[in-house]
């Protein structure tokens, strides 16, 4: 008997040039981090975001930390960043001594309330990371007002938001400094990786600097400081080159995905609330997720046990910063704790047909409805 099919949460496509680019690397052997791919992958990321940097990285977490250290975050300082995120947001902040400070997430996009942010700032405070979670963008006029009435820096960490759009303007390029993660299960993805994108001379100095060791690239093997090995390999930005050729094809792909989600699952929203769209966002929907209603009989967890065992793979919404034990407050941050205790992430990927898609949605009702 063959296996039943699951519908894998995440999928990457390659349809691109990015066999022809690995193939090439192996073949001028130019596959570590030198070569024309990271330069040719860097300034065209930076052209796609209307940044005058780009700088390539070995994964998205390091893109943060990277960021944070060239900003001068260290010990005694604090930086805001949200509650309900992926846990790199508030490691990054760990790794350089300083402290993460959580805020609560607003109840339509889940990203970071701008409400919440004035009362943790306080004469310790640097930085804000703005995180676009999901692939929603965050209010950044609010944030960026805020960071100017307090002198601190905006880190967008935009690592689920590639082509996610704030009022026209691209993410990664509004905050004084922006973090991307290529990981396997991003919109476009080099295995692992990273960006950072800038219009800040100085800062782009400082990252390159950090990023290869602390080498200064105008006196090879003199390290006038203590860096980091965290280098994109060539054959990585080949990779990631090929995917950004058709990176609007893979932004549609998502948003066709999920407007597909919305038709079929609009006739359960006595039992589910779906995603927003503000008006002045683009959405760039890296996952797809939903929320159960408190009413519903089953609990968020039974349902996915039960996706599961129909062959649809999913995954519960992010665990707050505050509840994990590295993190862990006795605080109460109310709007993150009922979104993390509902949420889940459907299948979300180039790859799903609109039979998957219909599939879901009927497992999902059936389950809801039962």
């Amino acid at each position: 008997m063959s296996e039943k099919r699951m519908i894998p949460l995440a999928s990457p496509v390659f349809n691109g040039n990015e066999k022809q680019y690995v193939l090439d690397c192996i073949d001028s052997t130019w596959i570590s981090s030198g070569g024309k791919y990271v330069q040719a992958f860097e300034r065209q990321f930076a052209d796609y975001c209307g940044t005058q940097y780009a700088i390539s990285c070995a994964n998205g977490t390091v893109a943060l930390h990277l960021a944070l250290e060239a900003l001068g975050i260290g010990p005694g300082d604090e930086v805001i960043v949200p509650t309900l995120t992926y846990i790199a947001s508030a490691n990054a902040v760990t790794y350089c001594g300083a402290t993460p400070v959580f805020v609560d997430a607003e109840p339509e996009t889940w990203n970071i309330d701008p409400d919440g942010i004035e009362a943790k700032i306080n004469g310790r405070t640097k930085a804000i990371i703005a995180v676009h979670l999901y692939g929603h963008p965050v209010d950044m006029d609010a944030v960026q007002f805020i960071a100017a009435e307090h002198n601190l820096y905006v880190i967008e960490d935009a690592a689920e938001a590639h082509g996610a759009e704030y009022k026209n303007q691209r993410v990664g390029s509004i905050g004084d400094v922006a973090c991307f993660s290529f990981f396997g299960n991003k919109m476009i993805t080099t295995g692992e990786g990273g960006m950072i994108t800038t219009n800040n001379d100085a800062l782009q100095q400082k990252i390159v600097l950090l990023r290869g060791q602390g080498m200064d690239p105008e006196n090879k093997y003199w390290f006038p400081v203590i860096g980091y090995n965290y280098r994109m390999t060539n054959m990585q930005a080949a990779i990631g080159l090929g995917q950004l050729e058709n990176m609007e094809w893979h932004i549609q792909c998502r948003r066709e995905v999920a407007t597909a989600y919305q038709e079929q699952l609009s006739s359960l929203m006595h039992v589910i609330d779906l995603p927003v769209e503000q008006t002045w966002a683009r959405h760039a929907y890296w996952m797809y997720t939903i929320l159960l209603k408190p009413s519903v009989a089953i609990s968020r967890d039974e349902l996915i046990r039960r996706l599961k065992d129909d062959g649809i793979e999913t995954r519960p919404v992010f665990y707050p910063m505050h509840i994990l034990p590295p993190y862990k407050e006795s605080a109460q941050y109310a709007t993150a704790d009922d979104i993390a205790s509902r949420g889940l992430n459907l299948p979300s990927h180039a790859r799903l047909t609109p039979g998957d898609i219909k599939a879901i949605s009927e497992s999902i009702a059936y389950h809801l409805n039962d």
